[in-house]
């Protein structure tokens, strides 16, 4: 069977596994993007706690994915609980990175007139520097997605959702007529779904980001 004939008889399959595994990243994703940027904003003004935040999200990005998976396993057990935690562990690091540079970034003359005419310490973060610190929070954001699509498919490893399935039941049968086509189909499945991601946000920082301060 060649690789389109696979693809026409397990269409349904392949569809429903990548479909799990967009949406175990994406949910991931927000979790990770609200985590990051409130760890950004209660330590971005601090060299000492950026600098903290930093290294121990990048510290945890250090950490192999089959082993951190393996390590939640006797903790959370198998299944999507471990791919769920794993995920958002390592989307954090583009993202906290990414906040603390944007709002450290934000000209402070305009939070100075910000609060000149009487907005409150909330205000100024929220409607001045968050909105100008989103150019790089958006590329973390993109960043984080981007790993996270191909990391995803090692949490096939804990029974988890999505296209790593299809590449762990390939490289298990390694030899037989189907092998090599389960590994190309969930290979390409991500590469896919990791574009159509990325398309999206473009499309997100076109609508969101005023041209005058667009990279």
């Amino acid at each position: 069977m060649n690789f389109w004939e696979y693809l026409g008889n397990r269409h349904q399959q392949l569809l429903t596994d990548a479909w799990q595994h967009a949406s175990v990243v994406f949910q991931c994703m927000v979790v990770a993007t609200l985590a990051g940027v409130l760890i950004a904003v209660a330590t971005y003004r601090s060299e000492w706690g950026g600098n903290f935040a930093t290294l121990t999200t990048s510290t945890i990005l250090t950490v192999p994915s089959l082993a951190m998976i393996g390590l939640l396993i006797p903790v959370v057990g198998l299944g999507v609980a471990p791919t769920v935690i794993a995920l958002t562990l390592y989307g954090l690091l583009p993202i906290v990175r990414n906040a603390i540079v944007g709002l450290r970034g934000v000209d402070p003359a305009l939070v100075d007139a910000a609060r000149g005419i009487g907005m409150s310490r909330t205000a100024q973060l929220l409607r001045v520097e968050l909105p100008l610190a989103w150019p790089p929070i958006l590329t973390g954001i993109r960043v984080s997605t981007q790993m996270l699509m191909g990391i995803a498919a090692i949490a096939a490893y804990a029974s988890g959702p999505g296209l790593g399935n299809v590449i762990f039941r390939g490289l298990a049968s390694l030899g037989s007529a189907n092998a090599l086509n389960q590994v190309l189909a969930g290979t390409v499945g991500i590469i896919i779904l990791a574009l159509l991601f990325d398309a999206g946000y473009v499309l997100i920082g076109r609508l969101t980001i005023p041209r005058g301060i667009r990279a």
